[in-house]
């Protein structure tokens, strides 16, 4: 047995079934073992590392549970940083397997070498490197506890090219463990009860570790159990269903009135498994001295950053479930009210129609044609852009892990993101927005999906331009400033069949609905190429 045999043999044992990668010569014997383990481990190859990490993100986000990405040395792992940054600020668990250099060439600026331990550190949770190909079992059994455990995120393991070709001898593969529950103390939550019970009006951010430990049931109950309305937090709006009397709307870029209104109303948040991210909380100023706070999340580093009165280290799920137990009676008719009003706000406000567009192409209305014809539980995965502004503001999230999208805010997600997703939950239709320029930095992951056989559709939102960077430049100095931001896009819909998909353009709101419902009904992957307007860059109104 190698130590390429000893790896994927311990990702079969723990139930790692899906792999993305960018082969290398780095890392042959890896391929090997994954080619004589191909009926248990699906092994997806994109055509770029970032493709390849982004969809290893998605995955991990969707199905909670890691997939393994495989990278070779040197440009390999460095193109693969994006989707471990942006796995980190997501807490999504993800094993990124590195190729290196030989053991004996180490430290000498080999071909390719990076030190992987100084590079990785600010962006993994760990950073781990077998020395022997005997140690290879026992180091993928760690990174793999590691990925979920606690607060989840990515765990990069160094490979040593000798390491996976060498004989790891009858290593005893490693059994795996259970992810260690996180239960609150009884104390905390009576202290958290009390003030609850005693607020005016509280409020619930609803975020990450929400979706990992599908605690979205147990939210709904304390929801119901407690009155207190919901927001959810930046790009995590499918952690509570939005037609649900309780949600007030998602804390993203950019607040409505009602929410502002409820916000200052609010005596009380309660951080339900969110960081508390630099986006959710307007750059760390969201929250008021004069609000009390309970934060409920597994990390205690987490939570060290932010004063709570009350801060619960253990898991969402059971925590909401015992705090829903602890409250007595019914809530107040009055909070009830309240966050019916601010429903119905929220409602209004993501209905198309109240935002004027200057040209053709009404992207409310495009992403309401969206909604309304996928099923209940597509997955909607998003790019880094403008353009979703308006995803995030029309599309009603109904049920849980039917959304990605990057915290991060790193371009190049969404298509790759499509595939992870559809992987993951291969039940469902996945649905990518994204730009001209995101589309042009990953987009060839489409023919991955071709090859793959994977039916993923796409929403290409085409404005020719860095549209954010062209609002800032608007904003800030005004229509004469535009530098840097014009992009000439090709013929898309071509692009997209030269990869074998099928495609569809649009040039008016009224060619959307039709177009979309055949790149439904095709049987492969699809994708919908939609120019709009650069000066109806953002859904709050047009440039002028």
């Amino acid at each position: 047995m190698t130590g390429g045999d000893a790896l994927v043999a311990t990702l079969v044992e723990h139930g790692i079934d899906q792999a993305f990668a960018v082969p290398g010569e780095s890392f042959l014997a890896v391929l090997e073992a994954l080619r004589t383990a191909r009926h248990r481990i699906r092994l997806v190859v994109t055509r770029h590392e970032s493709g390849a990490s982004f969809a290893g993100e998605a995955y991990g986000k969707l199905a909670r549970r890691p997939a393994a990405v495989f990278v070779t040395r040197g440009p390999g792992a460095t193109n693969a940083a994006i989707g471990i940054h942006t796995a980190a600020q997501d807490s999504t668990p993800l094993v990124l397997f590195i190729g290196h250099v030989p053991t004996h060439v180490k430290g000498r600026e080999a071909f390719q070498e990076i030190d992987y331990h100084r590079m990785y550190a600010p962006i993994a949770k760990a950073v781990i490197e077998p020395q022997s190909a005997r140690e290879v079992a026992e180091c993928t059994a760690r990174a793999i506890r590691l990925a979920v455990g606690g607060r989840p995120g990515p765990v990069a393991v160094v490979l040593p090219e000798d390491v996976t070709e060498g004989d790891a001898g009858e290593v005893a593969i490693p059994r795996p463990t259970p992810r260690l529950p996180a239960a609150p103390s009884g104390q905390a939550v009576g202290r958290a009860a009390e003030l609850i019970g005693a607020a005016r009006c509280p409020v619930v951010v609803s975020g990450e570790m929400v979706a990992f430990g599908d605690a979205t049931p147990a939210l709904i109950r304390f929801a119901e159990a407690s009155g207190a309305g919901v927001v959810t937090a930046w790009r995590r709006q499918d952690t509570f269903p939005n037609e649900h009397p309780a949600y007030l709307g998602h804390f993203g870029i950019g607040r409505f009135r009602a929410q502002r209104e409820a916000w200052q109303e609010c005596d009380l948040v309660i951080a339900a498994g969110t960081r508390l991210d630099d986006i959710t909380t307007e750059e760390f100023t969201l929250l008021r001295p004069e609000q009390r706070l309970v934060h409920i999340h597994p990390d205690p580093a987490t939570l060290a950053r932010w004063p709570a009165d009350v801060a619960i280290a253990a898991d969402v799920g059971p925590t909401l479930n015992a705090l829903a137990g602890a409250l007595s009676g019914p809530p107040p008719a009055a909070r009830l009210a309240r966050w019916e009003q601010g429903h119905a706000a929220f409602l209004a406000y993501s209905t198309p129609g109240a935002v004027r567009v200057v040209g053709a192409v009404d992207m409310a209305r495009v992403v309401e044609a969206v909604w309304r014809q996928v099923p209940p539980d597509a997955i909607v995965t998003n790019d880094a852009g403008n353009f979703a502004g308006w995803v995030q503001r029309y599309y009603r999230f109904r049920g849980p892990a039917t959304q990605a999208g990057p915290s991060s805010g790193a371009m190049g997600y969404g298509v790759p993101a499509a595939l992870g997703a559809r992987l993951a939950r291969p039940e469902r239709t996945a649905v990518a927005f994204v730009g001209d320029g995101g589309f042009l930095m990953t987009g060839q992951e489409l023919v991955t999906a071709v090859q793959e056989g994977l039916p993923v559709k796409v929403v290409l939102c085409d404005n020719g331009a860095y549209g954010t960077i062209l609002m800032h430049q608007h904003r800030r100095i005004g229509p004469d400033a535009y530098y840097g931001v014009h992009l000439r896009s090709p013929d898309f819909a071509a692009v997209a069949r030269g990869y074998g998909a099928a495609a569809f353009v649009v040039d008016a709101t009224a060619e959307f609905g039709d177009a979309f419902q055949a790149a439904l009904k095709h049987d492969g992957p699809a994708l919908v190429h939609v120019r709009t307007d650069v000066r109806d860059i953002s859904a709050a109104g047009p440039l002028e």
